[in-house]
């Protein structure tokens, strides 16, 4: 039992970055830094849990060498408690290859993300509104449980009950992480109040799970990407404006965006107003295409709303919640829409798990 060459030298140069991290956090002049030290402690943070567990590896490893020499020995009552020795650390040994290989998978940029949750009421009328309520109050009870803070931003309740549309922000530790596959439509089978005769209706939300973004206040220019032009000014200004180049162009050349500034005598005050200028607007491109791929991201995740398109069912005759993705059946119906979400989303966040390790060949 060991680890493959490239594995034991990856976990090797993050268990090195490590050390090194751990040394520089113990400089007093990085200390003195507040920006620096934040972002060490955070890979400090990162790097740890995977040292330790790779730390742990290679003890056993070596006890498992040992244990293995001594099985080989004469004595045979010896032998015999070396190769029980042996055996459970061959155990211990695999459960911490799994761990590290998990460890190892690439980690989404977004998972510690504050989340905004968006639940809209889909096919199905009334019905479909209440049962809007309901999911609600499932991912609120949830929230609770986590400790996290849901906040309404906006809602419009259905006429009978429940939401045609809420929206709220849920803030926290690894919201997004544990949150994010829950996009798309959910599906409520059960007889409504109004039904008078006891029929089965069926009825649709959809569900839209979408990371917080940093709010931007900021856009750094690169001076590789800007081409700067000068030329005389034209207009008012008196005889000191019309003699020199003190009018500025500037053309930020991987957005096409081209911004001048002729008000000022000084050309290096033009500059600094035309670069402003250019930040504004170079911000004011980033939140719009911000803003489109939220609500690109928000229809691919949702759907239609529709029936047929649904990531899971909540039947109520049986008392049970099937997750269509991974087709698995919980008769828990009761404690799930009381926020006990765990055992669904564990069971999908280790199905990703094993798909990544899957795309990486490691299996």
């Amino acid at each position: 039992m060991a680890l493959s060459n490239s594995m034991t030298a990856k976990l090797q140069d993050l268990a090195d970055r490590f050390e090194e991290v751990s040394a520089l956090l113990a400089n007093g002049e990085v200390v003195a830094d507040r920006r620096q030290f934040a972002n060490l402690s955070r890979e400090f943070a990162e790097l740890e849990p995977i040292t330790r567990k790779f730390q742990r590896f290679l003890r056993l490893e070596k006890e498992f060498t040992e244990s293995t020499a001594l099985a080989e020995g004469d004595d045979e009552d010896l032998r015999t408690l070396a190769e029980e020795e042996a055996a459970s650390l061959s155990h211990e040994m695999q459960e911490e290859e799994s761990a590290l290989r998990t460890l190892l998978l690439p980690k989404e940029a977004k998972d510690g993300a504050n989340v905004f949750l968006e639940i809209r009421a889909g096919t199905g009328g009334d019905e479909a509104a209440i049962f809007a309520g309901d999911l609600f109050r499932m991912y609120d009870k949830y929230a609770e449980g986590q400790g996290w803070r849901l906040e309404v931003l906006s809602n419009r309740p259905g006429e009978h009950g429940g939401f045609k549309e809420v929206i709220a922000r849920v803030a926290g530790e690894d919201v997004y992480s544990k949150l994010k596959f829950e996009s798309g439509a959910h599906r409520v089978q059960r007889v409504p109040q109004t039904e008078s005769q006891g029929r089965i209706h069926t009825s649709a939300c959809t569900v839209a799970v979408l990371p917080e973004t940093a709010d931007i206040d900021h856009v750094e220019v690169n001076k590789n990407d800007l081409r700067i032009d000068t030329f005389r000014a034209s207009g008012a200004g008196g005889q000191h404006v019309n003699k020199t180049d003190s009018a500025v162009r500037l053309t930020h050349l991987p957005s096409g965006i081209v911004v001048e500034c002729q008000d000022e005598r000084s050309q290096h005050k033009n500059k600094a107003r035309a670069l402003a200028l250019l930040q504004a607007r170079l911000l004011d491109s980033t939140r719009r295409q911000q803003q489109s791929e939220q609500a690109e991201s928000r229809r691919n995740l949702v759907g239609s709303g529709d029936r047929s398109e649904r990531i899971r069912t909540y039947n109520f005759p049986q008392g049970r919640v099937t997750d269509h993705r991974i087709n698995l059946t919980l008769h828990q119906l009761d404690e799930v829409l009381e926020g006990a979400l765990e055992g669904i989303l564990a069971a999908l966040g280790q199905e990703h798990q094993a798909d990544q390790l899957a795309n990486l060949g490691e299996a």
